[in-house]
């Protein structure tokens, strides 16, 4: 061998301008792909609303609705470490009070959505009170209560809330100067209410409330020792969960236009409580992933086996938690770790 050869031997190939350029765009995309998927997902929520027929459109609209009311069990659920079986009862506050004030007042859509968000936000703090005493099966078994109740009572005042015929309402119609047919309009109003609600979401999240109702979730015993105020939190993590199930709502009677007591039974609380579960607790991904689930899924079972869709939705639980017991959203951040990994090897 000669000197010229044993100099080389050994040493690392220099990896070349493309190795470079790729290793580059992988480490950009890596830091920044966060920011990256949320631009490319509202790009796509901007697109699809024009390229879809009415009834899918309107499909998309109530993936939407249920993923603000989602986001709102996730941060009581996921967060907090609570459980509800009641969150559809603040859903149809959020509905009902829209409702009324449309139907007897002649109030503008928009301006219902604050004020029905804070009539749920009010009656979640008032029941948040009692229930931070609770813990467990006694805790889902008031907030079931709540659920249970409500559907008689909302047919008990049939002055106010028309009874078991419920009310039929206007939705709103598009601006002139928008273009946009009233499918579309509906849906860029429940996407709109959606990005703010997320928006917010994420901002309490990583405030010190955020960091308070994870040290809840963990270990009550160590966040009381660090000063962490367990009932005011615990009632606070309520309130806020109903004000988003209620906003959540308010755009329910905006898009349906017909509220009646039978469409916020107890089914629709356990149905919100499987599509977070489902999505992914603790993720800001899992409510949207979740919107999909209880929109879509049902269908499903229903075309799957027309005589037994419980059956068949059922199934499809626990398929999918066999499949990814962290949920929709585990499951998805485990694929990308995966292919991130994959392409710093290439």
């Amino acid at each position: 061998m000669t000197a010229e050869k044993s100099e080389t031997v050994g040493k690392p190939v220099a990896a070349g301008p493309a190795a470079g350029r790729r290793g580059a765009l992988v480490r950009a995309v890596t830091a920044h792909r966060g920011r990256l998927a949320v631009a490319a997902l509202l790009a796509v929520a901007c697109y699809l609303p024009f390229q879809l027929v009415p009834f899918h459109v309107f499909q998309l609209t109530m993936v939407l609705v249920y993923a603000v009311a989602l986001l709102g069990l996730n941060l009581l659920v996921g967060h907090a470490g609570q459980i509800s079986l009641g969150h559809g009862a603040f859903f149809a506050v959020g509905a009902y009070g829209t409702a009324i004030m449309i139907d007897r007042w002649d109030a503008p859509h928009l301006a219902t959505l604050p004020v029905a968000a804070a009539a749920a936000f009010a009656l979640g703090l008032a029941f948040g009170l009692p229930a931070v005493r609770l813990h467990g099966l006694y805790l889902a078994l008031v907030t079931l209560a709540i659920a249970v109740f409500l559907v008689p009572l909302l047919k008990r005042f049939e002055s106010v809330t028309g009874g078991s015929m419920g009310l039929t309402l206007g939705k709103p119609a598009p601006p002139a100067w928008t273009g946009l047919a009233e499918d579309q309009w509906l849906y860029f109003l429940a996407l709109a209410v959606a990005v703010v609600t997320f928006l917010l979401a994420r901002g309490l999240l990583r405030s010190r409330v955020g960091r308070a109702l994870h040290a809840v979730r963990d270990d009550e015993a160590a966040a009381e020792v660090m000063g962490v105020r367990l009932s005011f939190h615990k009632t606070l993590a309520f309130a806020w969960s109903a004000m988003f199930a209620g906003a959540a709502g308010s755009v329910y009677t905006w898009v349906i236009g017909f509220v009646s007591p039978d469409s916020f039974s107890v089914t629709l609380s356990i149905t919100l409580l499987a599509g977070i579960v489902v999505g992914g607790l603790g993720s800001l991904a899992g409510p949207l992933l979740g919107g999909l689930f209880v929109m879509f899924v049902p269908s499903i079972s229903q075309d799957v086996n027309e005589a037994a869709p419980g059956v068949v939705f059922g199934l499809l639980i626990i398929a999918v938690m066999y499949v990814a017991p962290a949920g929709l959203a585990g499951l998805a951040a485990r694929l990308a770790r995966s292919t991130m990994r994959i392409l710093r090897k290439g």
